[in-house]
């Protein structure tokens, strides 16, 4: 082993000094052979003397100074060996398969191993992957537990070879292998403070009385103080619970203040004040509701009371009765189950009307656009948009790529008459060719960008107005001028037509214009069984003053045989899951609309006693859509917004890209378990 040892560094220059010093001497004999030869060679041979008696020198004691010098790094390495021993950071040794090879008193101590255990580190922290071990120039972490206390295990991958070529003193001849180090580092106060800190951050909130108004006029007047008193008790009892502030701003609307920490409590009984509050009744007829918005995680307190605001539009955009929790730019919903109350008054309607008139007054071009694949509601409201357009001598045109069955019959409607140009209807191509300064853009029946027609048209134009029915979600369309959603209407359609009203006095609404949106109506309401309130009765009322004939409508709606054997394919083929909700599959091959015929199966599969919710799902385009419909006993939007979806309580939907039926099944199954064993539905 000695003769594979040898001396490198300053050690190997420091015992070669005596042979450069011979080289020295006889370039100075050499020199004075020049003055004198008989001097000259004496010297020369005093050097070569030299010279012999130093290699003696070396080789008799060679052995000796390596083993002092072994001795002394052997000295040197127990010192080490016992400064790691006694290190306060627990670290140990593996190998590159994650065995214990060595392991100092701190890591003994934490773990309460020997120092002969020499079983794999997975044994003593689960957590290890041993799939994850490190390469060169790795670091892998993990947190882990040990009795009471909480730590950050590191190990890092260490090159044997490496340690070895930084010795300044030896070099061995030895094969290169990799060893891995542990180090343990205690971070239980650290994450201690982390998570106070976490639990002490600000929540600002507002709550709102969505049917303040309508609640005290269905009470007698001297009793509309108790009824005030008795809600405001109870939201003051229940903030102050968690030791939050609350603060009355108005006589329907309350500004509260509380901790991170009590907003987790308030998730776990998932907001039960919701509920509590309906519960509060000395003869009122209708029920309070509450929605509120919750804010947190900003960079500041304005910041924080910013989220609670567009929090709480979102709750209302969404129907009321419901919680949103905007943390940074994620989104949370809790209740929602309830109907939507119909308001009674149009005084929205009219502002929006008017609204919406003086936006087009200032433009030169209307673009107007529903969803993807439109139904009768997204073209009819779009026709309602584009006859608004018209009486005050714009240029408007719709926009849309792909003509379904539901929709061919009524543009035919329009494409056969003269009045109509050929520049009514477009598509997304032409449309994106239309845009410059002076126009602007009007949404239907959708609020989400990737359901639109064309979402590119919404990056171009700076003008945008948004008229939807539906529940807000969390992707909605950003910077509208002008936006009207209420989630209680039936149909866009039914907005459009209310909107018409106050548009302008002089408006003349044609007959097939009429048509088109009590058609709408129509389709949304499943024939005025759904989601009907007095509005959509007045809404049909004024399309029917206008000329709107259901007979010509019910021939527009006449269905293909193929069409007809399709959904009755989807119904026949229903199972029951949970003895209480339908899941089938629609047949997209052969037929034009196979989205629309999974939607009126799904319809129709509500009449089965005992179905409380009704899953039609429906593979087209490689994509598998999803209709869902109930009555009043689930909440079908919620469910599909867990899906990625979204819609209304009784009418809803999602999509599934890149899904089979069988695995789309699936997910909606596992989704509907999870929801009523979490008491979501």
């Amino acid at each position: 082993m000695v003769g594979k040892i040898k001396f490198k560094g300053v050690m190997k220059v420091y015992l070669q000094w005596p042979f450069y010093l011979f080289f020295f001497l006889l370039a100075g004999s050499v020199g004075i052979c020049f003055i004198n030869i008989r001097a000259g060679l004496a010297t020369v041979g005093l050097s070569f003397l030299y010279l012999l008696f130093a290699s003696l020198i070396f080789t008799k004691y060679r052995r000796r100074y390596l083993d002092e010098l072994i001795s002394f790094a052997t000295q040197y390495g127990q010192v080490q060996k016992s400064l790691m021993m006694d290190l306060q950071v627990p670290c140990a040794l593996l190998d590159t398969a994650g065995r214990l090879l060595w392991m100092n008193r701190g890591f003994m101590a934490v773990t309460g191993k020997e120092k002969t255990y020499r079983k794999s580190i997975s044994t003593i922290f689960p957590e290890v992957d041993l799939g994850k071990l490190p390469g060169a120039k790795q670091i892998y972490e993990v947190e882990t537990r040990m009795a009471d206390r909480e730590y950050r295990l590191q190990i890092q991958a260490v090159s044997v070879e490496e340690i070895l070529d930084s010795t300044q003193t030896l070099e061995v001849d030895i094969r290169s292998f990799s060893l891995l180090m542990v180090y343990l580092t205690d971070v239980t106060e650290l994450n201690h403070y982390i998570r106070m800190n976490e639990e002490e951050k600000l929540v600002s909130g507002l709550v709102y009385i969505d049917n303040y108004e309508e609640a005290m006029e269905s009470i007698d007047e001297v009793r509309r103080s108790l009824l005030n008193a008795l809600i405001e008790r109870r939201i003051n009892k229940y903030f102050m619970a968690i030791d939050a502030i609350v603060k009355k701003l108005e006589k329907d609307k309350y500004f509260v203040l509380l901790q991170k920490k009590s907003l987790d409590v308030l998730k776990e009984k998932k907001f039960d004040l919701l509920e509590d509050v309906k519960t509060v009744n000395i003869g009122n007829e209708m029920a309070v509701t509450l929605s509120i918005g919750l804010g947190f995680n900003a960079s500041g307190f304005a910041q924080s009371a910013e989220y609670a605001r567009a929090a709480i539009e979102l709750a209302l955009g969404r129907g009321g009765d419901q919680v949103v929790i905007k943390n940074g730019s994620e989104l949370s919903f809790y209740g929602g189950k309830s109907q939507h109350a119909e308001k009674s008054t149009r005084v929205k309607a009219r502002v929006k009307a008017h609204a919406l008139r003086e936006i087009m007054t200032n433009m030169d071009r209307i673009l107007v656009m529903g969803h993807a694949m439109p139904d009768a509601d997204a073209l009819g409201s779009s026709i309602g948009i584009y006859r608004a357009a018209k009486s005050l001598g714009k240029k408007a045109h719709i926009v849309i790529d792909r003509i379904t069955t539901s929709t061919k019959p009524m543009m035919e409607s329009f494409l056969q008459d003269d009045e109509y140009g050929d520049d009514m209807f477009v598509n997304s191509d032409t449309a994106k060719e239309l845009v410059d300064d002076s126009t602007m853009l009007v949404v239907t029946d959708t609020n989400r960008p990737s359901y639109t027609e064309c979402e590119d048209l919404l990056y171009m134009v700076d003008t945008i107005v948004v008229l939807d029915h539906h529940r807000q979600g969390g992707d909605v369309i950003q910077n509208a001028s002008l936006s009207y959603i209420e989630p209680y209407a039936s149909s866009a359609c039914e907005m459009v037509a209310e909107i018409l009203q106050y548009f302008d006095d002089n408006i003349r609404i044609r007959n097939v214009e009429a048509d088109s949106l009590y058609a709408g109506i129509i389709v949304d309401t499943d024939n005025f069984q759904t989601k009907t309130g007095v509005r959509t009765f007045e809404a049909a009322a004024f399309l029917r003053r206008y000329g709107a004939d259901t007979t010509r409508i019910r021939k527009m709606f006449r269905e293909k045989l193929d069409d007809y054997r399709a959904r009755g394919e989807a119904i026949s083929n229903a199972e029951l899951f949970l003895n209480a909700y339908a899941i089938s599959e629609c047949p997209s091959e052969g037929i034009d609309s196979p989205t629309i015929v999974g939607a009126q199966a799904a319809n129709e599969l509500l009449n089965v006693v005992g179905v409380r919710a009704s899953f039609v799902l429906t593979l087209f385009n490689e994509t598998v859509y999803i209709s869902a419909r109930a009555i009043d006993e689930v909440n079908v939007q919620i469910i599909m917004e867990h899906l990625g979806g979204g819609g209304h309580m009784n009418v809803a939907g999602a999509q599934m890209r890149n899904k089979t039926i069988q695995e789309a099944k699936t997910i909606l199954k596992e989704t509907l378990q999870e929801m009523i064993n979490g008491g979501d539905i």
